[in-house]
């Protein structure tokens, strides 16, 4: 089968197109004929650094597809040839083929195509786990997201507006602050031309789900209401900040970090009941929908990651595979 993979580490021209073996599944696993790949930013990190371990042998990014089953091992019980899925995976998302735990993949949704299936596992997984399992985010509570037009941060926007909370989100450009108000969010603004901290304390924030770190940190916990919540997901801006620790204690502060990569499939399919019981029927009524940005065909790959790194687009970037 065809599959992008990364050669070394080092910049989008690491990834090269080749031919590589076609997976066998095994066990519960179902194999998918892969239709669509979304880009992600952890695509990138594993190709240009070291962060989930060194590059393994035909190793192949993407963790999250759309597509046909095209077999099923020997003990699948729910899915059968032929059935329209989306699902989460650990990698191998730029590829004709992968072999996937059935339990984490997720019936397409009702007149969705297959790019806009593949925009959905990685971003919803992610935002599920953080937002509103480890922070604990409520109905009527104030939500902030920095990078509002992020795959990540588009999606966060109409998931928290559809749970019944107010989305306040940073981005950075004009157009793009219009964009998430248009989502849904109460208010955006520009980074570059205005201070969040001087807009949003005097409205506070109950929780954050922050993927740049470094000097926003300090910003992020003046914002916060009482019991208010941060969590982090990538450091883009610096993985280093100083915090007061006397305002953590006296705003009783909860700072938490995740990965989602390389939890189990067990841990992630968990998360996969609850997003089909809450989230999907969401998605159904409409009040929860994917924003493409710019879909590529496999082979330019490299292309699609630079646009990625570029930090120009609004909403997710997708692989045509089949």
């Amino acid at each position: 089968m065809d599959a992008i993979v990364i050669t070394a580490k080092g910049g989008p021209e690491v990834l090269q197109l080749e031919n590589v073996a076609t997976p066998v599944p095994q066990g519960n696993e179902v194999l998918i004929k892969i239709s669509a790949a979304g880009l992600n930013r952890s695509d990138v990190i594993s190709r240009s650094s070291n962060l989930y371990g060194k590059t393994t042998e035909k190793e192949i990014p993407g963790l999250e597809i759309s597509g046909l089953v095209e077999a099923v091992g020997p003990d699948v019980k729910r899915w059968k040839t032929g059935d329209a899925v989306c699902a989460l995976i650990a990698g191998g998302g730029y590829a004709g083929y992968k072999a996937v735990d059935e339990r984490l993949c997720l019936p397409v949704p009702e007149g969705f195509s297959f790019e806009e299936a593949a925009a959905l596992p990685e971003t919803i997984f992610t935002i599920w786990y953080n937002v509103f399992k480890t922070a604990g985010f409520k109905a009527g509570e104030n939500f902030l997201i920095h990078g509002g037009t992020s795959g990540i941060g588009v999606m966060a926007i109409q998931m928290i507006v559809a749970m019944g909370g107010k989305a306040y989100a940073t981005a950075g450009s004009d157009e793009k602050c219009r964009f998430c108000e248009k989502l849904g969010a109460t208010l955006a603004i520009n980074y570059k031309t205005e201070d969040f901290v001087a807009v949003l304390k005097s409205i506070g924030i109950d929780v954050i789900l922050d993927m740049t770190g470094g000097e926003n940190t300090l910003k992020n916990i003046d914002i916060l209401n009482q019991d208010g919540r941060i969590s982090f997901i990538n450091a883009m801006n610096g993985s280093k900040s100083e915090i007061d620790i006397l305002q953590l204690m006296t705003k009783r502060v909860v700072i938490t970090g995740s990965m989602l990569k390389p939890r189990t499939d067990d841990f992630k399919a968990i998360l996969a009941q609850e997003i089909e019981q809450t989230i999907w029927p969401l998605i159904a009524k409409g009040e929860i929908k994917p924003i493409i940005y710019k879909v590529f065909p496999l082979a330019q790959a490299a292309d699609a990651q630079r646009l990625m790194e570029s930090s120009t687009h609004i909403g997710k970037i997708i692989l045509k595979v089949g």
